[in-house]
């Protein structure tokens, strides 16, 4: 598949090997796998953290395998922790907040950036289409470069 924004051809990323159960010396307990989750959202991580401490601290290489198929984000909306928005959305806009920032204090003539900046907000866009089909936002949501810093803190 060819990037979007570049001239290059790109490659596609890897893929995990096929497996249908977690090793024999991985932590195996649904329950306390869970609980970890849970404990470690309540504290202020994000998923992808979170499943970074789960496998460099506790054993567990594939959380999918481990809780049968549910993923980390799907455990944190169910006991209500995290915020009003995608983490991978969120992401994106503290980047545009940055980029926003950076031409705002006296580099307002860095085109480059002025290019990044554009490219930022029409994938925020396209991931708030996205977004709102899945019922994650709400159907009247807007990207508003104005309000953009008062939705990240």
């Amino acid at each position: 598949m060819a990037r979007m924004y570049a001239k290059r051809k790109g490659k596609s990323g890897s893929t995990k090997p096929h497996n249908d159960s977690a090793p024999e010396w991985s932590n195996n307990d649904s329950s306390a796998v869970t609980a970890l989750i849970v404990e470690l959202g309540k504290s202020g991580h994000s998923s992808a953290a979170i499943g970074t401490i789960l496998r460099d601290q506790h054993a567990v290489p594939d959380v999918r395998a481990v809780l049968g198929g549910k993923r980390i984000a799907a455990i944190l909306i169910e006991n209500d922790i995290g915020g009003t928005y995608p983490e991978d959305m969120m992401n994106l806009m503290r980047k545009a907040v940055g980029i926003i920032h950076h031409l705002g204090s006296g580099n307002h003539k860095d085109l480059h950036n002025k290019r990044s900046l554009e490219l930022t907000e029409a994938k925020i866009r396209r991931l708030a289409k996205y977004y709102i089909g899945e019922g994650r936002l709400p159907s009247d949501w807007k990207y508003k470069r104005d309000q953009l810093r008062l939705m990240v803190e």
